[in-house]
């Protein structure tokens, strides 16, 4: 009975130790299965992709993934990869995600509003694609947010005035898109250069507070 007694504890110590050396574990898979999502949303003709193991203990090991010291993603390269398909909200689960570079692909369908959750992103490149839709005003809460590049793509609607509260922004691009109403001239779009805009047949010059409502032609 006092062996029984002594090899409980030590049954119950080994599974306390097996259960936080997988935690990490368990947040990289979460972050994997993000990623394959993902790779199931695209066309990938090149098979740039195909590193992309779902049963690998983490994704830091794929190719064009770059994670932190924690294994943790923080950015996700795929620029000029010839991938066609469309984004999924799957992404916001990357919370350490910074780059986010999709530029130069075939993308379609709209962006996801659960990218306004992704809390440390410093880049977004999705320029040069074929994404539709809006731009969806949660990106305003990215609040770490430096480049912000839309354009070249078949984006409408009106620029989100959230976006004027992002004051890290320094780089914005939604130039050759359908982009409709007026521009912002507060916050960070003080400093955004004109030709940043051009090529939006129904976007009017920049706004003139209190004389021009911002959603004219919308």
């Amino acid at each position: 009975m006092a062996v029984t007694n002594v090899v409980v504890p030590r049954v119950l110590a080994l599974a306390a130790v097996i259960l936080t050396l997988l935690s990490p574990s368990t947040s990289s898979n979460s972050e994997g299965d993000a990623l394959y999502a993902l790779r199931r949303s695209l066309n990938d003709p090149d098979n740039v992709l195909k590193s992309w193991d779902p049963t690998l203990v983490n994704p830091c090991t794929w190719f064009h993934i770059t994670c932190n010291q924690d294994n943790r993603v923080t950015r996700v390269d795929l620029g000029n990869s010839n991938l066609s398909g469309h984004l999924v909200p799957d992404i916001a689960k990357l919370e350490h995600l910074q780059y986010l570079e999709l530029y130069k692909n075939n993308i379609e369908g709209t962006i996801p509003r659960e990218l306004g959750n992704l809390n440390s992103l410093i880049s977004l490149d999705l320029y040069n694609n074929n994404i539709s839709g809006t731009i969806p005003p949660q990106l305003g809460k990215l609040k770490s947010l430096v480049f912000l590049r839309l354009n070249d793509n078949k984006l409408s609607g009106k620029i989100p005035r959230e976006l004027t509260g992002i004051s890290s922004l320094k780089v914005l691009d939604v130039s050759n898109n359908d982009l409709c109403g007026t521009i912002p001239t507060i916050g960070p779009f003080e400093r955004i250069p004109m030709n940043n805009f051009e090529n939006n047949p129904r976007l009017e010059g920049p706004e003139l507070l209190g004389l021009a409502s911002y959603d004219t032609n919308c």
